[in-house]
């Protein structure tokens, strides 16, 4: 069971350090998400975005490894999961790019569903 939250820790990991591509500037912000990054202060907010993400990702990529950590890790995913679901649902109209993060953000919510499982089952 231990190696099932493991391995679904590293791909929420993967997923929420997908975005980290976005700080190299608003061409690749373009790209990740389908809209023009040319206003600086939203390029700003973005890339600033891109670089929480990262460090997400790897918290929950050192979680993977570190048993002492899971749950913090299964917490952060959580939250950043469904905060950004229940956003997309409650706003709709997205585009086919954020689309795209709205089914990244599924397979992550299913993956922190079944690795929460495997950890707490771990744990008896």
């Amino acid at each position: 069971m231990r190696h099932v939250a493991t391995l679904t820790l590293i791909v929420v990991a993967i997923i929420h350090l997908l975005p980290l591509a976005g700080v190299l500037g608003g061409g690749r912000l373009s790209a990740l998400y389908g809209l023009p990054f040319d206003e600086p202060n939203l390029a700003i907010l973005m890339r600033h975005r891109a670089v929480l993400f990262g460090l997400l990702g790897l918290f929950l990529l050192v979680a993977a490894f570190s048993p002492a950590l899971r749950m913090m890790a299964f917490v952060a995913g959580f939250g950043s999961v469904l905060s950004f679901l229940g956003l997309a649902w409650s706003v709709g109209g997205y585009n086919a790019q954020v689309g795209r993060v709205v089914t990244a953000d599924l397979v992550a919510l299913a993956c922190l569903v079944v690795g929460l499982g495997a950890h707490l089952l771990s744990d008896r």
